[in-house]
């Protein structure tokens, strides 16, 4: 497929006599997608009924005659002010029992059935009117489920909906008590209604009635976005998609990706940096205008298992941000380059966020690709080079790569619930590991906890994934040559229990944990021959081979042919020696690289990208900073 790019557009916001104007120009830029509607609601519906979509009708008209396919948003993400009269109790809740007011977006309650009901009624009503549009090639359904912690309320809509579906779960109260241990501290319950939500409790509530709760969230948010698929396929032939975030693990995109064609994410590297990753002031510092390596890259691959091979960037940041702690503007070549790592990756379509800078409201300090005074702004020349690029490779193809990361929502659900200790986090944990294939030189796929991988991966990781029974660890075994997990795996069950067969319970390796300590962030547990475990350590016994010890003597790392189990979490230079340890054992070519440079492999080219500010000189090849190096695969090549 060839990839394309595209843009965010509001016509809402500007005067009708511009929306020509800026069809042209996007055209002339090299776009062909643009994505409108996802916030306008107030003006397709002023008042109850009153349908007003003659602007929208124009504005579709105008940027399909000029040859773009719109991306038509619902508008559910942002219900009017009058919604709120017609709904009072739909707004959410948060822990305290505050609600979240009206005056900025996504000030819903997933739960409420009322607002389900409007969503649907004003999905199906567009539907209708441009289902069969042939400007319309795409729709957006809402916008960035769980953006502002707006995943989980607290309202009696939610409460309501909990008590019933724990009752759907688990048959009667005697069932759940048990699967609880509500026994302990006097917690039975005699129906599903005394059950309350897990908030405001003295001190900590059950953790098995709060990952409950968050399963419930997430569920609800997949009902929620399923509700308008319904209404919205047998009405348009062309794909349905949400855009996801970064780094929000609060619903299980799988799930919601299930009923979807295409999964999007929004994409904003400098934000992120600062907003959402843990590094130190030295990392920080260096990639303060490109963003962190690994982070987008970490996302398209995600994105692309829970889209099953179709994803796009729909949001990619021109410029400086409105909403990170520090929002400095992108070194020259940072947006080609994350446009262009995003094609790597398999990319339908890159988007950038926005066309112009909004003069007005919250979002006035976003970098867009004009300026609110219709002048360039800086990315803008950076997106037409990047649709010569484009236009110059032609179509990319995407092959499935060695090696594979499982990845599981509910892990990270139930290590928020009950972390055990302040440095354990499950995304921290697996962006590790991402890391450390990544400065391998690896190119890496993303796999659910409920697929079964089809054979061939020779190298697939779970670390910290907390539930695990005989027939996930059947299917991880059949779908690769080495399995490594850990630490923390297998911890507990469904329910939050501790296995009656302990910890993790692998059936394929004599492994046990005996023990499990936290340790403060400037206390390491080093490891024989280099590297070190930080934040979790796991004590293992058990008659598997040591692959690796701790300098005290005690198992790192124990394994036998086709599954490991690391017992800690490890540094940067452990990390590597894992990952070449395995290497050597599956027998995969690795490409270690210099810090900031990262490579990606399609089925027909090589691609270097150079996040830092300096040249890199590697394997032959010059990297010009914050540049791509795109080599064909026929191409000789080393390392």
């Amino acid at each position: 497929m060839k990839p394309e790019l595209g843009v965010c557009y509001y016509p809402e916001h500007w005067p009708e006599e511009m929306w020509a104007k800026d069809a042209a120009r996007m055209v002339e830029t090299g776009l062909t997608w643009v994505r409108i509607g996802e916030f306008a609601w107030s003006r397709m519906e002023p008042t109850p009924g009153d349908l007003r979509f003659d602007w929208l009708d124009r504005a579709i008209e105008v940027l399909g005659s000029a040859g773009l396919k719109v991306v038509l948003g619902t508008p559910t993400a942002t219900p009017p002010r009058w919604m709120l009269e017609k709904h009072p109790d739909m707004l959410a809740v948060d822990a305290q029992g505050q609600p979240r007011k009206f005056g900025s977006r996504r000030h819903y309650c997933f739960s409420h059935q009322g607002y389900i009901q409007e969503c649907t009624r004003i999905a199906r009503i567009m539907g209708e009117r441009y289902g069969s549009n042939p400007h319309v090639a795409a729709w957006q359904i809402d916008n960035e489920y769980g953006c502002h912690d707006t995943t989980i309320s607290y309202s009696q809509a939610a409460l309501r909906a909990f008590q019933q579906w724990l009752e759907d779960q688990y048959g009667s109260i005697d069932a759940l008590n048990t699967a609880w241990g509500n026994v302990f501290w006097s917690m039975e319950y005699g129906s599903f209604d005394q059950i309350d939500l897990p908030n405001l409790t003295v001190t900590e509530p059950n953790p098995a009635h709060v990952l409950a709760f968050r399963r419930f969230s997430s569920d609800q948010v997949a009902i929620f976005n399923k509700a308008q698929v319904d209404v919205l396929r047998p009405l348009t032939d062309a794909p349905l998609l949400h855009n996801y975030m970064g780094r929000i693990l609060d619903f299980d995109h799988f799930k919601v990706g299930e009923d979807l064609d295409i999964a999007t994410w929004d994409s904003y590297p400098i934000g992120f940096l600062s907003d959402r990753l843990e590094a130190d002031e030295a990392h920080k510092t260096a990639f303060l205008q490109q963003g962190d390596p690994d982070m987008q890259a970490f996302h398209h691959d995600l994105y692309r298992a829970v889209g099953r091979g179709r994803w796009w960037v729909m949001e990619q940041q021109p410029g400086p941000v409105n909403w990170a702690p520090f929002n400095p503007a992108p070194l020259p070549g940072m947006v080609r380059l994350w446009s262009l790592e995003a094609v790597a990756h398999g990319a339908e379509v890159v988007s950038y966020f926005r066309w112009r800078q909004a003069p007005f409201a919250q979002e006035q300090m976003h970098a867009g690709l004009l300026t609110p005074n219709d002048k360039p702004a800086p990315a803008l020349s950076e997106v037409r080079q990047t649709a010569d690029d484009l236009a110059q490779l032609g179509p990319i193809t995407q092959s499935r790569a060695d090696v594979a990361i499982l990845f599981d929502y509910a892990s990270d659900w139930a290590w928020q619930t009950q972390p055990q200790g302040a440095g354990f986090n499950y995304f921290r944990l697996v962006f590790s590991a991402y890391r450390a294939l990544r400065r391998a030189g690896l190119s890496v796929d993303f796999l659910s906890a409920q697929d079964t991988p089809e054979p061939g991966y020779k190298l697939i990781l779970a670390p910290g994934l907390a539930t695990l029974d005989s027939d996930l660890e059947h299917r991880l075994l059949q779908g690769c040559d080495l399995a490594i997990l850990g630490p923390r795996s297998g911890a507990i069950t469904r329910d939050f229990q501790i296995p009656k067969a302990g910890r993790p319970g692998l059936s394929g390796l004599n492994c046990n944990v005996d023990l499990v300590e936290t340790l403060s962030p400037n206390v390491h547990r080093t490891v024989n021959r280099g590297g070190a475990a930080r934040h979790w350590i796991d004590r293992l016994s058990g008659t598997a081979p040591d692959l690796l010890t701790f300098t005290d003597g005690t198992p790192a790392l124990k394994g036998t042919d086709g599954l490991w189990y690391l017992a800690g979490f490890p540094d940067e230079h452990l990390w590597d020696r894992v990952v070449e340890m395995a290497a050597a054992k599956v027998k995969l070519d690795i490409h270690p690289l210099p810090e900031g440079l990262r490579r990606r492999e399609t089925d027909q080219y090589v691609f270097l990208t150079n996040y830092t500010a300096a040249p890199i000189n590697w394997n032959n090849h010059e990297i010009a900073p914050c540049d791509v190096v795109i080599l064909k695969k026929n191409a000789p090549q080393k390392g």
